[in-house]
């Protein structure tokens, strides 16, 4: 007992790799070694790996078994070295799912996934940008970077990394690289408006340095500093009150529109804004506004341009960017016709 005892420990200390490869060996050698001492019991090689595997899983179907003292004295060595290695394999599987799955909880794994959104800073309005990303694509890949230690939303397809945003190694472990975009929010642990907003500076400027071509969104919390954002390059940015106060007052001098702009707001409810997909055959806004609509889609943008209602008549450019309202089941239909043009 002393010595299973020992034994028992040095293999605990082993690599995973190499008790892995040690067990294949083993098993190979044990099944070599049987089928040496009785050819004639199981009478090619599969057979002996057969025995070999149903003893040490102590299975024992009872189609094949020794009958020579040499035979029986292996099987009874298997019984208590082969299932031991066996049951300690299985116990170091296990032991790794289970790390596996507290490292990703407490978002130390790194992510290997591209094409994903990467939220920066967990709060109420970074849950709800998970709820309606969700929404729009259940398929989605979201990366959650905060310096909290466990998950703060535990869901399909919604990774954790733990750690300081600011820090190369932590966008790094999150795919920066690979990502599709990136939003910044304001951190709610800080009070000090323009200690937020210079978090999300540093922020903003390290993943602009560290991949310039993702695309980045920022919520800043003072007008005063949009200008700090623009030198750094961030690509759109939102005014935290903003919205709200906009909202509101559409809703005091206009009854009604809010629904409106609420439909528009999430893509959870009603018709939504999308990006349409160029017919060639269209050569003026006149003729792409009377296609899409004869689909079921209103033409409302080109960009950030919304005056094109009244330039009808003038010819598309060759980089236009059309947006429409309608929903999504016509905006697929719209855009696979413009694939397939």
């Amino acid at each position: 007992m002393h010595f299973i005892r020992r034994l028992s420990v040095k293999l605990l200390r082993l690599k995973n790799s190499l008790l892995a490869y040690g067990t294949i060996l083993f098993i190979l050698l044990s099944s070599a070694i049987v089928y040496y001492l009785e050819p004639d019991t199981f009478q090619n090689g599969f057979n002996a790996l057969w025995w070999v595997m149903t003893t040490v899983a102590t299975v024992g179907y009872g189609d094949f078994y020794p009958t020579t003292v040499p035979g029986k004295l292996f099987a009874m060595f298997l019984y208590v070295f082969g299932i031991g290695l066996l049951s300690l394999v299985i116990g170091k599987i296990i032991e790794a799912i289970a790390d596996l799955q507290r490292r990703r909880g407490s978002g130390k794994l790194k992510f290997q996934g591209r094409n994903h959104i990467i939220l920066l800073n967990w709060s109420k309005k970074a849950q709800l940008a998970v709820e309606e990303i969700m929404s729009t694509d259940e398929n989605a890949e979201i990366v959650i970077i905060t310096e909290s230690e466990k998950h703060p939303y535990d869901r399909r397809n919604i990774h954790f990394v733990s750690g300081d945003p600011t820090s190369d190694d932590t966008l790094e472990q999150a795919g920066i690289n690979r990502a599709r975009s990136a939003i910044i929010f304001a951190d709610p642990g800080i009070e000090d408006s323009s200690l937020v907003d210079g978090k999300s500076l540093l922020i903003a400027a390290s993943i602009e340095r560290i991949a310039p071509e993702v695309h980045t969104t920022v919520e800043i919390t003072l007008e005063k500093h949009i200008q700090n954002f623009r030198h750094v390059k961030v690509n759109e940015f939102v005014l935290s009150h903003d919205a709200v106060s906009r909202l509101a007052v559409r809703s005091a001098l206009n009854e009604g529109n809010i629904e409106i702009l609420t439909q528009l707001l999430s893509r959870q409810h009603g018709e939504d804004l999308f990006e349409a997909a160029r017919d060639p055959e269209w050569r003026t806004y006149g003729d792409a506004f009377q296609a899409l609509l004869k689909e079921g889609a209103t033409l409302v943008a080109d960009g950030s341009d919304m005056t094109i209602n009244r330039k009808l008549h003038e010819q598309l450019p060759a980089n236009t960017r059309l947006f429409v309202i309608t929903d999504k089941a016509t905006i697929d239909k719209i855009n696979a016709k413009g694939r397939n043009s």
